[in-house]
């Protein structure tokens, strides 16, 4: 037999575990490990909002977050026309829209999302940012349906581009980053990473990286839906948990608990470094792949 490679990695350990049991049945393939992705931390990461978090100058930090998302606002503003709150809760779903990281998941229960949208007492507000492929055109609907939702909601915003410079503004100005793949579809994905560096707090299912970064400290937690159920059935779970955790923990602790909240944003801004920054990744790759 015709071995392609001596040493093949999955990028991140679940994707590696995942690889394992999907080759397991073949003869004669390379041992599969994993080195799990990160972020340069040195782009992505406001040096001012770190500095803060490490001096332990926590109203300073919130400051900070709050004229971050000031500066993701003004771009909502210029493409849509609305005008966001710094003071409000605000979500962000942003990466390349595909259907198994289900991007519309939270409008699935058009009843549930627009109750959410139409809070007045502990509202939020929520952001969507992407491109789908050119040819997958079941990305394509899901992003043009999304943008038809959001002409209902004053508090709703689709952004069309997702070149480096609007992906920034969103990782520091958003509160929540939310990241909803249907497990275990999602390989590694690397936005939550920088949105962390960020002190904007992951809410997620339990896949790719995740699993090697996610505390009850530093991250809510999708907990994981039945994986032998169809995936209608799964995704009405992975539903109906995120609408309970937001609802009945995330939004409170948010407008209620400001103190446990900062503590969050600290414990997901230590938790991502420095085993998400590229440097431990880069020397890992030399070390275990390229020069093992």
């Amino acid at each position: 037999a015709l071995r392609f490679a001596r040493l093949a990695n999955g990028v991140s350990q679940l994707h590696g575990k995942v690889s394992r049991e999907m080759w397991s049945k073949y003869d004669d393939i390379c041992p599969i490990t994993a080195i799990t992705n990160s972020q340069n931390g040195r782009y992505w990461m406001d040096t001012i909002m770190y500095e803060y978090m490490c001096r332990n100058r926590y109203k300073y930090l919130v400051q900070r977050k709050k004229y971050l998302k000031g500066k993701l606002f003004e771009t909502i503003a210029d493409q849509t026309g609305k005008i966001f709150d710094p003071d409000v809760l605000t979500i962000v779903w942003a990466r390349r829209f595909a259907g198994y990281k289900r991007p519309d998941l939270i409008s699935q229960d058009i009843d549930r999302f627009d109750n959410l949208m139409s809070r007045t007492d502990q509202p939020v507000q929520i952001i969507w940012a992407g491109k789908p492929y050119p040819m997958d055109y079941g990305a394509i609907s899901t992003f043009n349906s999304l943008v038809h939702l959001a002409k209902k909601y004053k508090h709703m915003a689709v952004l069309v581009g997702h070149e480096l410079h609007l992906s920034r503004k969103l990782k520091a100005g958003a509160d929540i980053w939310l990241n909803t793949p249907r497990v275990p579809r999602e390989a590694s994905g690397t936005s939550g990473m920088t949105a962390a560096m960020n002190g904007t707090i992951n809410f997620s299912t339990d896949d790719g990286w995740i699993p090697e970064f996610a505390t009850k400290e530093n991250c809510f937690l999708i907990p994981l839906a039945d994986q032998h159920a169809p995936v209608a059935v799964q995704d009405a779970q992975d539903l109906h948990q995120l609408y309970h955790i937001l609802e009945h923990t995330i939004i409170p602790m948010y407008y209620k608990r400001p103190a446990a909240w900062i503590k969050m944003m600290k414990q997901s801004m230590k938790g991502v470094l420095p085993f998400f920054e590229s440097n431990r990744m880069a020397d890992e790759y030399y070390s275990e792949l390229y020069n093992g």
